[in-house]
């Protein structure tokens, strides 16, 4: 029983030592915004595929107006909800109209953007919940300038409107601030990513007109042209949040099962990160109460993790301590079932994943 428990507290140690590790060392290299080059100006279109109604859909399209770049709104159809949001906004708009198979609404949307909108140098899409800044459009286009960069990105603010489970998703989102904080992980976001118009050439448009995700297909593109993937953190990239359990639940299972498509390593690292975490837990409170206080030291990279969701959120509050606490269940609960998943249901249409 001895050898056991000395292999047990041996394997404890081992994740303990890890992944302090792990939560330490992006604290102390974060990546850096790339410099401004003045004499880059090339002309920008932002692309909204706009589908149904989101959270002040008015205001996030009125967000992106005002700078030295063009923005189009692209709708399934000119009878789409969303039309009445892109009218009081004053943005130009067009139906989707590209033929695709086996693509989303969302892909079909930027093709017909990019296929009816030729005059552009770089193209820009925003996702119609996000709400930017002309600024923080500029700063995403800024690192294009290095021909050696494919596509510039950023990620995702969840700001919750609502109860608990918007709280939930708020905490979930800044696994991606990790994913994109290292060269191994990152993608293309869909929310906020922009490339120049010879990314796509006539064969990278094909494929990209056959995918289901558009973040994948860019980040594949990306990749098989030998391209980097810039970071530019935006703190004013913000979504809005009003999730219940249903909803938070769809939403993380159908963006896990995508990341995984997009990078099988994702869930080996996954399961890895976050088991050791799940173990970790559950043996800082179990040992300190069964063999003493001092196996609470077990739960340090617990308490970093709320340490580092408390600078990312802005927020100090118990509940979300609480809830980065539980959050290494909820992810591996995500894997599993995004594991299994072999469609998703999107803006009200099914796709397969292959």
């Amino acid at each position: 029983m001895s050898a056991i428990f000395d292999a047990y507290i041996l394997i404890v140690s081992l994740c303990w030592i890890g992944l302090v590790l792990v939560n330490v060392m992006p604290l102390a290299k974060r990546p850096k915004a790339s410099p401004a080059n003045p004499r880059y100006r090339p002309r920008t279109l932002v692309i909204v595929p706009c589908k149904g109604t989101d959270i002040e859909l008015e205001k996030n399209l009125a967000s992106l107006m005002g700078g030295s770049h063009d923005v189009v709104a692209v709708v399934d159809s000119a009878g789409d909800p969303a039309m009445r949001a892109i009218r009081r906004a004053k943005v130009s708009n067009i139906v989707s109209s590209s033929k695709c198979t086996g693509c989303s609404g969302k892909v079909r949307a930027i093709a017909t953007a990019i296929e009816r909108m030729r005059g552009y140098d770089v193209y820009v899409v925003s996702d119609s919940d996000v709400r930017n800044t002309p600024d923080g459009i500029s700063a995403l286009v800024a690192p294009l300038a290095d021909r050696g960069v494919g596509v510039s990105t950023s990620w995702q603010y969840i700001k919750p409107v609502g109860g608990f489970w918007s709280k939930v998703k708020h905490v979930w989102g800044f696994v991606g601030n990790g994913l994109m904080e290292s060269e191994l992980t990152r993608f293309a976001w869909g929310g906020a990513m922009a490339f120049r118009r010879d990314l796509l050439d006539k064969r990278s448009m094909q494929r990209f007109k056959g995918s289901v995700s558009d973040d994948i297909a860019i980040t594949r593109t990306v990749k098989l042209k030998g391209l980097k993937i810039a970071y530019v953190p935006n703190s004013s990239l913000c979504v809005l949040a009003d999730d219940d359990f249903v909803s938070f639940t769809e939403w993380a299972n159908r963006e896990t099962a995508l990341s995984l498509m997009g990078n099988t390593r994702l869930f080996r690292i996954g399961a890895l990160f976050y088991g050791a975490q799940m173990l970790l837990t559950v043996s800082g409170i179990m040992l300190s109460v069964l063999a003493g206080y001092l196996y609470l030291l077990l739960l340090v990279p617990a308490a970093i993790s709320i340490a580092r969701t408390y600078s990312r959120s802005g927020r100090r509050d118990m509940e979300i301590a609480l809830i980065t606490f539980i959050m290494p269940f909820i992810y591996f609960s995500n894997l599993m079932s995004g594991r299994m998943m072999r469609s998703i249901v999107w803006r009200g249409n099914e796709y397969r994943l292959r």
